[in-house]
C-alpha cells in the first residue's frame, strides 16, 4: 500500500518574542494560524524544531511536566462559545480555571475572582450568567479573564476580534494592550485582519502558505512591505479604508 501524501500544515515557521512584546502574526484562514497557537502552547506536538520558552525547549518536555508550564502560558480561544462551558456560570468557570492551577481557601478564590472582573471591566452581576446570555464583548473578557486567572505571562491570542462589531474590537484591543503595561504580559496575536494587527503589535510577521514570507517592526511592514503578498494585503485594507 503506497504511503498517503504528507502535507504541513506549517512549514519553517521562525520567530522569536521578547518579554512584554506583541507579535502580531497576520495569516489567512486555512492557512495554518490555529495549528502554529496551538504547537507553539503544545497543545499540538511539532513534527520537527525546537519551541524555547524562557529558556528551555518545552518540544521535548515529557506531557506529564507540561500541566507546570501551563499556569505561565495560555491561549484565548477564536470560538469562546466552543471554549466556555454552556452549562456552567461565569463564577464556575473562572472558579474552577484558579482552583486547577493553585491551591486557594473559598475566600481567596472569590477575592481572585473580583480582582480579575475588576481588570477585565466586567460588571460582578455577570458571574451569575451562563455564556449564552453574554454578548460577544462580555465572553472575549471572560476568556480574558481566565488565561489571567492562572497567572499567565504569556498569551497566545487567536483572533480574538473576530466576529465583534468594530466598536467591540477597539475596546478588547484597548484592554489587552492595557494589561500588558500593568502586568507585563507577552501576546502572539493572530489574526486575518491587519487593521487590528497593526494598531496591537510590536513586530508582525505575515504567513503564506504555511511560511512567514516577511517580518519586522509594525510600522514598517504597514507602510513599507517588501513581500509582494504583504503589500496586496496593506494596499487592499488602505483600499477598503478609503471606501
Amino acid at each position: 500500500k503506497g504511503q498517503q501524501p504528507f502535507i504541513p500544515a506549517v512549514d519553517g515557521v521562525s520567530f522569536y518574542l521578547k518579554e512584554t512584546e506583541t507579535l502580531g502574526l497576520v495569516v489567512e484562514s486555512g492557512c495554518g494560524k490555529t495549528t502554529i497557537g496551538r504547537t507553539v502552547l503544545r497543545l499540538e506536538k511539532p513534527t520537527s524544531g525546537q519551541i524555547i520558552f524562557d529558556g528551555r525547549d518545552i518540544s521535548r518536555v515529557p506531557t506529564g511536566e507540561l500541566r507546570q508550564l501551563r499556569s505561565q502560558m495560555q491561549m484565548i480561544f477564536q470560538d469562546l462559545d466552543a471554549a466556555l462551558n454552556p452549562k456552567m456560570r461565569i463564577r464556575d468557570i473562572l472558579s474552577e480555571a484558579i482552583t486547577v492551577h493553585h491551591q486557594m481557601s473559598h475566600a481567596e478564590v472569590e477575592k481572585r475572582i473580583g480582582d480579575l472582573l475588576e481588570q477585565v471591566s466586567l460588571k460582578k452581576t455577570k458571574l451569575s450568567n451562563f455564556p449564552h446570555e453574554l454578548s460577544g464583548g462580555e465572553k472575549r473578557r471572560v476568556g480574558v479573564a481566565r488565561v489571567l486567572s492562572v497567572g499567565a505571562k504569556f498569551i497566545v491570542a487567536d483572533e480574538p476580534t473576530s466576529a465583534l462589531d468594530v466598536s467591540i474590537q477597539a475596546q478588547v484591543v484597548n484592554l489587552l494592550r492595557d494589561l500588558q503595561k500593568r502586568l507585563g504580559l507577552s501576546y502572539l496575536f493572530i489574526s486575518h485582519d491587519l487593521r487590528v494587527v497593526e494598531l496591537i503589535s510590536h513586530k508582525v510577521a505575515v504567513m503564506y502558505l504555511g511560511k512567514i514570507v516577511e517580518i519586522g517592526l509594525s510600522d514598517r511592514i504597514a507602510n513599507r512591505a517588501s513581500h509582494p503578498y504583504t503589500h496586496i494585503l496593506w494596499s487592499s485594507l488602505v483600499e477598503k479604508q478609503s471606501k
